[in-house]
């Protein structure tokens, strides 16, 4: 059996640090916006390249509470991806503005930058990226696309701590960065658990109080906020797990790479292609075939775990049938959520796991 992700391995490598974090918290006897996230946050932004990090509840809320931190609601215009998790289209909506989609590249999964500067309008009052799969978007050019217009752009982080752009990493790239902490992620809690990096003094502080009910000081709320707060003890095992980060991420670069050799020359199988400026971090290992069903069907009857991100649009989602969006509106997005299947990834993954993978598929499509 080859799992889809092996989340048991975790535990195994780490048991020593992990339970030391369990213990301190716990024999602390403080649970909520302690001594831990205080700890985490400086040494994620540190992580990150930023000069603030804010603990949160979970990512959808980072990306949805940076917006009501902006002041972006109804009679604004957000510019989201048309390929990706519904997530991100909900934080639009949730604060009331309009979700504008974009295409992606035709060579990748990520928002296309210059079908961006097409659906700008005088409304559009922040760009959110997502760095798909893992592999950062076109972070220097829609920067400077949005600079020039004054547009904010919030990095939607969920799948790519770690990654680069040019050297820098993805998170301090523009004006913030929503982070997620779900456990299948490349640093993953055990439970939910979110943060949003940036530089910006103002925007970190407001959304320190934000998260806790509106309020500095207990019981004085200076606006109408939210409960969305990271766990002290999340944020102790996310502490003994970032050291390790990149060291698992370099481990996902040698089964991406090794992945990349033994699947080339399938016929009708398109693989990942990554640009030079990018440095990916492989949360996904994402194939593309018209054949996903052989394939699919291929795999499971050799024991080996597959899942498909994401088989239904947001725009043809019933969440979003009042946008009348219907099919065609989107053709490269639904192209995508025809054809891509994602293999099993993960830094515990064994390399001899990738040529049994390789071998199923191989025996179906050639």
């Amino acid at each position: 059996m080859i799992p889809f992700l092996d989340m048991k391995s975790v535990y195994a490598e780490l048991k020593p640090e992990l339970d030391a974090a369990y213990h301190r918290v716990m024999e602390s006897g403080w649970f909520v916006l302690g001594k831990e996230v205080e700890a985490f946050e400086a040494e994620y932004a540190a992580f990150c390249g930023t000069k603030h990090c804010v603990g949160l509840a979970n990512g959808l809320e980072a990306l949805e509470m940076v917006l009501r931190a902006w002041d972006i609601g109804p009679g604004d215009e957000v510019i989201v991806p048309s390929n990706t998790y519904i997530a991100t289209w909900l934080a639009v909506t949730a604060v009331g503005a309009t979700v504008v989609p974009v295409e992606p590249t035709p060579a990748g999964p990520n928002i296309d930058p210059e079908r961006i500067e097409a659906a700008l309008t005088p409304r559009t009052k922040a760009i959110m990226p997502v760095h798909l799969y893992g592999e950062p978007a076109d972070m220097d050019a829609i920067v400077a696309l949005a600079a020039k217009r004054g547009i904010r752009v919030i990095e939607d982080v969920a799948q790519a701590q770690g990654a680069k752009v040019r050297g820098r990493r993805v998170g301090s790239l523009g004006d913030a960065g929503a982070h997620s902490f779900f456990p299948s992620k490349n640093i993953g809690a055990f439970g939910d658990g979110g943060a949003v990096t940036t530089d910006d003094p103002k925007i970190a502080e407001r959304l320190r109080t934000m998260r806790n009910y509106g309020s500095k000081v207990k019981y004085v709320n200076l606006e109408r906020g939210f409960n969305s707060r990271l766990d002290e003890l999340q944020a102790a095992f996310l502490r003994a797990k970032l050291p390790r980060l990149d060291a698992w991420n370099e481990r996902r670069r040698l089964i991406a790479a090794r992945y990349d050799d033994k699947l080339a020359g399938i016929p009708g199988l398109g693989l990942p292609r990554v640009p030079q400026w990018a440095e990916p971090v492989w949360h996904l290992y994402v194939v593309r075939t018209k054949r996903r069903a052989d394939v699919v069907k291929a795999l499971e009857k050799a024991g080996i775990g597959s899942l498909i991100h994401y088989p239904i649009p947001p725009h043809l989602q019933e969440a979003y049938a009042d946008l009348k969006q219907g099919k065609g509106s989107f053709p490269l997005a639904e192209e995508l959520a025809e054809t891509v299947l994602s293999l099993p990834m993960g830094p515990h993954m064994p390399a001899e796991a990738v040529d049994e993978v390789a071998s199923a598929i191989r025996s179906v499509l050639s």
